[in-house]
């Protein structure tokens, strides 16, 4: 008999404006269970999550929640003013039998120290501070909307680590398709106002949609009834590019063979065939290059080619310099050694990670135009304004729509519009996939594999990279930088380890009087000391340790009937199978606890 769920919403409607989001939505956690919401942008995903978490009202429905059941819900942006810094932020979120040690343990996990105050922390550094106040106190559900924007790969791995080791019941809405599909055991899907759920993760979801949709469609048909073009499209081109994407795939591994040999090949063409080949053919040269700030290395030593037609994804940890790495191969930075030389021709559109300025006043059409005509220019082909809308999931009726009321999922596919409609040869995107919704992830692939120029793409999505670049070029930290053929998924393959967090060193600097103490300070500050998980290991480990021998003399008081074998040998296997996995638990405590001991000693000592 299944559980009962800890939360549970039913027949939940809500209208915004006159328009109803939601018509008819269901949801049920059950403990431990983890879901996935999904849909598109402007669905209604998140105020459905904001109802879940009892900070929104429905219009109808009923919503449940276990008694006693706690529940966290992290935000797209969290509030931090109202604390003093980071760790008494983290630390209000902690019940009164909550480990306190867990607070500064997992701050020091996402990179922060505690002592950072909320006015000043970035985008990013602020929904890791959230991150830790929700997974704090280890709560029965979380609730988590977009838990990997604005991080970077070593913080996204670790933290789907963490989810995938917690016992909490975890309903995610993301972008993300790898960590989605890493951490999803069933799927919800919020579509025209009404949820579908399916109870299989997200690596399952688009066969499922798509068999959904095309049963619609036959259903609508049957009826006799012709669907709206616009709607249909709108609806089902989905599909209908994810299955063109499906083939791709194909192409795009050929295309990495073919990088591979040409890279290989490259280190023995002569200097005068390289020049001979700068028609269009060369697109950047470094040789050499090295840039620093404030004495720490960025780049170091950097030689790379890029030639016409190459995917280029750019690899690293936040601070890692990925930003300044382009600025470079660009020309907008000049290298303190070495030297960047950049091909003929070269048509350059970028999209930074601020996005280009939008005129809230302007219409999509204005916006799209320039408020010239009806007409954009794509690849020196004239098409119109409505049908270049189309391109980018926009309808019709939307033209004449202020860019100030489209949602944040349709000013980031207006971005991207307005950008891919200036002509180049080259586009640099630098971590284009923040903020967009799975739908508009599919666009802006198929964009680039159908794009002819040169790409230059810095991106923490892994699927992406996967799906788009032929090669990527790695942080290996200190301004190493190392290219590597294929995606990130092969660049794991052939490194051995996905990317690493950067280490940031801290030293004492002295600033003129009697360097002796400065140098005292510094061994000071040098001086090993348990780390906040280790401190955490070593004040836990012997309750642990206590509890797993209580279960152990459990199992052996099970074993000590001489007839359950005989009885019951099912019952008998599995008690023999838990006492072996509580056995080699307990050991592994045992020898954790004692080494930390040693070394606290040592260290006291």
């Amino acid at each position: 008999m299944a559980a009962p769920p800890l939360l549970l919403l039913q027949d939940i409607a809500l209208t915004f404006g006159g328009t109803p989001l939601i018509e008819s939505a269901e949801l049920s956690v059950s403990p431990g269970e983890r879901a996935c919401l999904v849909g598109r942008n402007g669905s209604g995903k998140s105020t459905l999550l904001k109802i879940a978490a009892g900070l929104v009202e429905a219009d109808r429905g009923k919503r449940f929640v276990q008694p006693g059941a706690t529940v966290r819900y992290l935000a797209q942006e969290p509030d931090l003013s109202a604390y003093p810094n980071t760790l008494a932020y983290v630390e209000a979120g902690l019940g009164p039998g909550d480990d306190p040690y867990r607070a500064r343990y997992l701050l020091e996990q996402l990179g922060l120290t505690g002592e950072e105050v909320p006015s000043r922390l970035s985008g990013g550094e602020a929904r890791r501070a959230a991150l830790a106040q929700v997974l704090a106190p280890a709560p029965d559900i979380l609730l988590l909307d977009e838990p990997t924007n604005h991080l970077d790969l070593p913080a996204i791995e670790w933290l789907e680590s963490e989810l995938k080791s917690l016992r909490s019941a975890l309903v995610l809405i993301s972008h993300d398709r790898r960590f989605l599909e890493s951490l999803s055991q069933a799927t919800v899907w919020l579509d025209r106002g009404r949820t579908r759920r399916m109870d299989q993760g997200f690596a399952h979801f688009e066969e499922w949609r798509d068999q959904v949709l095309e049963q619609e469609e036959a259903e609508h048909h049957k009826l006799g009834r012709k669907l709206v073009a616009e709607a249909d499209w709108l609806r089902y081109g989905v599909t209908a590019r994810r299955k063109r994407n499906v083939r791709r795939l194909g192409n795009l591994q050929a295309m990495r063979q073919q990088h591979r040999d040409r890279k290989r090949a490259v280190g023995t063409v002569s200097i005068s065939l390289a020049e001979a080949e700068q028609s269009g053919t060369l697109v950047v040269e470094a040789e050499g290059v090295s840039k620093s700030y404030d004495g720490r290395p960025i780049v170091s030593d950097l030689s790379l080619r890029i030639l016409r037609g190459d995917r280029l994804g750019i690899i690293g940890p936040n601070g890692a310099g990925k930003t300044t790495l382009i600025n470079l191969l660009t020309g907008v930075v000049a290298p303190d050694e070495g030297r960047v030389r950049l091909g003929a021709n070269l048509q350059m559109v970028t999209l930074d990670q601020r996005r280009m300025s939008l005129d809230p006043n302007a219409t999509v059409a204005e916006t799209l135009t320039g408020g010239r005509g009806d007409t954009v220019v794509i690849g020196g082909q004239t098409k119109h304004v409505i049908g270049y809308m189309k391109d980018f999931l926009f309808s019709p009726e939307q033209a004449r729509t202020p860019v100030g009321v489209l949602s944040g999922g349709e000013r980031n596919r207006l971005m991207l519009a307005r950008a891919l409609a200036q002509p180049s040869n080259l586009l640099v995107l630098d971590e284009p996939t923040n903020d967009l919704d799975l739908e508009t992830l599919d666009l802006l692939q198929e964009m680039i594999t159908d794009y002819s120029g040169t790409v230059i793409l810095v991106s923490h999505d892994r699927d992406f990279l996967d799906r788009t670049v032929n090669s990527v070029l790695v942080s290996e930290g200190t301004g190493r930088w190392l290219e590597y053929a294929g995606g990130y998924t092969d660049m794991v393959a052939q490194r051995g380890q996905g990317v690493q967090a950067r280490t940031v060193e801290k030293e004492a600097k002295p600033r003129g009087g009697d360097t002796s103490s400065s140098n005292q300070s510094s061994a000071a500050a040098s001086k090993r000391k348990l780390s906040f998980n280790e401190q955490h290991d070593l004040k836990t480990l012997p309750k642990r340790m206590g509890e797993m021998e209580a279960k152990i003399a459990k199992v052996q008081e099970i074993l000590a009937d001489p007839d359950l074998y005989s009885r019951d040998p099912a019952r008998f296997q599995k008690a023999m199978d838990a006492l072996a996995q509580l056995q080699t638990e307990l050991s592994a405590a045992e020898e954790r606890w004692l080494e930390l001991e040693m070394l606290r000693e040592e260290l006291d000592g």
